[in-house]
């Protein structure tokens, strides 16, 4: 007997949402080291970076599964994923937004900054690797900083740029 066309549909419905799922977890699993790691490498001693949603508004705290760009999709897209980082930035509780989208190809993991910069991990990740993210990350964010300085003692500092999401955020205790 051969199988029904709709049972052939299910089962490719099925198989599309195992690897969706499992790219879900994957990008979760790198974004959360990323989140930890880069707190650690900045300032061990507070909590400094948190998984947010990639828009809208945030409060500096952890969202989640909502941190990611798939929340409440109902079917879980097999697609790249984007998620944000609030990244402290100053001693009052200002944090940055930066935005990463990662996709899985193979056994790598490929970041992307708002920048078109790209970032490439091994799965499962190595230590040497994420702390080359980590100086990226830092370097980025620090860049952006002294980039709009120097323009300004420069007098060069207006632009039509979108730029980052800054916003001072109180932790809810």
């Amino acid at each position: 007997m051969s199988a029904t066309r709709l049972k052939e549909l299910s089962n490719a419905a099925q198989i599309y949402g195992q690897r969706s799922f499992d790219n879900y977890a994957q990008v979760r699993s790198i974004a959360e080291q990323i989140r930890d790691g880069l707190c650690a490498w900045l300032d061990s001693s507070q909590k400094c970076v948190f998984l947010i949603p990639p828009q809208g508004p945030f409060k500096s705290e952890n969202y989640g599964s909502a941190a990611f760009s798939v929340a409440g999709k109902g079917f879980l897209p097999l697609e790249p994923i984007s998620f944000g980082l609030a990244v402290k930035i100053s001693e009052d509780d200002d944090f940055m937004r930066l935005v990463m989208t990662a996709r899985k190809e193979g056994d790598r993991m490929f970041l992307s900054l708002e920048n078109g910069k790209m970032l490439a991990l091994s799965l499962p990740s190595q230590e040497a690797e994420l702390n080359s993210i980590f100086e990226t990350l830092y370097e980025h964010l620090l860049q952006w900083f002294t980039h709009r300085v120097d323009n300004y003692d420069n007098g060069n500092y207006g632009s039509n740029d979108i730029g980052f999401d800054i916003q001072r955020a109180k932790r809810e205790l």
